[in-house]
């Protein structure tokens, strides 16, 4: 009996390889979940149980999992959008710069987010449609994965035809499980080959109160398998307009060996060598600018318990003009891999993620201050933390990884005396 007692007692209800590989490496030890465990790698439909009101079940010091109780704040699509809004109102009340607006209207900053509204709020959307007629529009279930549930309109009567056949006419009435966003299509997206991809990144959250966050270095691109055209033709031809793989392995053309995968740092030399240093450094300052503010969105109403941490799955779209937008989060990026890299990269994702979250393989114990030293994070970086921005004062020099200074909104942050983006290597 001595010798099991220091050691960590995992359980997870996600059979992955990736997973389970991970705590045999470190001579963990696997338990049923009615027994005694110190970490529990959950499925989103776990958590809500455990957190539930009625089961009242409490975690005690030596117990953490992988999710934050209402982590759907950042998840689902509508709310991860009505936070932000929130947030954007709350930035404008203040007077901070972050905040400002152009002649139009517009956020300059903050105009990270397609166009989104809810589908309740019909008549709103149809006023937005009115203004301009020409636009695509992307409609997604708010809480469904993988691509699933996804089309693209361009008429009004195609809404009204979807609004008939789901069942019941009112879009109130029906349960929230079927909630639905629509957004504007970003249909000048920055194709490579001439096809549309997407960035999958992953930040590790810690803590939300004070916010500390990680981005992985080794992200990815998908890429569909058809080339793109915004042709309204091929609206319905998901291999042009959606980079889930899930949908994309489907296809005709689908690569087995590489996926339709591309490591985020092939895209950087890409850019580099095709639009020049300067705007590649530009766009991912930009791209883990708008993480941090998402971040910062909902960080005010998460339920940030100290059991809790989280690994997060960005989906960004960069358009012809080099902006970033940010798609939407997801709570459980797959840990499925369809290829020899993807297997490793997963592998290694958790790897990471383990050692941040359980320092030095030990039992947990959830008071901890949640900041492990440089040499444990791996391929993570930090890319935010609260306390260290704002014991840094607002003066400090915002400098890019370039040594450029991280262009306007490093200092009009500054200025304002927001916490900012602090730790470029």
């Amino acid at each position: 009996f001595q010798i099991m007692a220091g050691k960590v007692k995992w359980v997870t209800d996600i059979e992955k390889s990736v997973l389970i590989n991970n705590f045999e490496k470190r001579g963990w030890i696997q338990v049923a979940e009615n027994e005694d465990w110190n970490f529990y790698w959950m499925s989103v439909q776990t958590i809500r149980n455990v957190f539930s009101v009625e089961t009242g079940y409490r975690l005690s010091d030596d117990q953490i999992v992988n999710h934050f109780p209402n982590h759907y704040e950042l998840t689902r699509k509508d709310l991860m959008v009505k936070n932000i809004k929130r947030y954007r109102k709350e930035l404008e009340k203040e007077g901070s710069p972050l905040a400002e607006k152009d002649e139009n209207g517009k956020y300059i900053y903050l105009d990270f987010v397609p166009v989104t509204f809810m589908l309740p709020d019909y008549n709103l959307f149809v006023e937005e449609f009115r203004k301009n007629p020409s636009c695509t529009w992307i409609m997604k279930p708010c809480g469904k994965a993988q691509g699933k549930g996804i089309f693209l309109i361009n008429k009004l009567s195609q809404i009204k035809k979807w609004s008939r056949d789901s069942k019941t006419s009112s879009f109130v009435s029906q349960s929230s499980k079927e909630a639905y966003v629509i957004s504007l299509y970003i249909n000048n997206p920055l194709l490579i080959g001439g096809k549309k991809f997407d960035l999958r990144l992953y930040v590790l959250v810690s803590t939300y109160r004070p916010l500390r966050c990680y981005m992985y270095k080794l992200g990815f691109c998908r890429f569909c398998t058809v080339k793109y055209t915004p042709s309204t033709s091929e609206l319905d031809n998901m291999f042009v307009h959606l980079t889930n793989v899930a949908i994309q392995k489907h296809g005709d053309d689908y690569n087995h060996i590489h996926g339709g995968k591309w490591t985020v740092s092939n895209l950087r030399l890409y850019l580099e060598s095709t639009r020049g240093k300067e705007v590649t450094n530009k766009l991912f300052d930009e791209i883990h600018w708008i993480i941090v503010q998402s971040l910062k969105a909902v960080a005010p109403v998460m339920n940030n318990d100290k059991h809790c941490f989280e690994c997060y799955g960005y989906d960004i779209i960069i358009d012809d003009k080099l902006k970033p937008w940010l798609i939407e989060v997801n709570a459980s990026p797959s840990l499925t891999s369809s290829t020899a890299n993807d297997r490793i990269l997963k592998y290694n994702l958790i790897n990471d993620t383990l050692n941040i979250a359980v320092p030095n393989g030990e039992i947990p114990d959830c008071k901890w201050n949640k900041s492990p030293p440089k040499e444990v994070l791996g391929n993570y970086e930090v890319l935010y933390d609260e306390e260290m921005a704002q014991s840094d004062g607002p003066d400090r020099d915002l400098r890019g990884r370039s040594g450029q200074s991280t262009g306007v909104k490093g200092n009009r942050a500054r200025d304002s005396g927001k916490p900012v983006l602090t730790t470029w290597k």
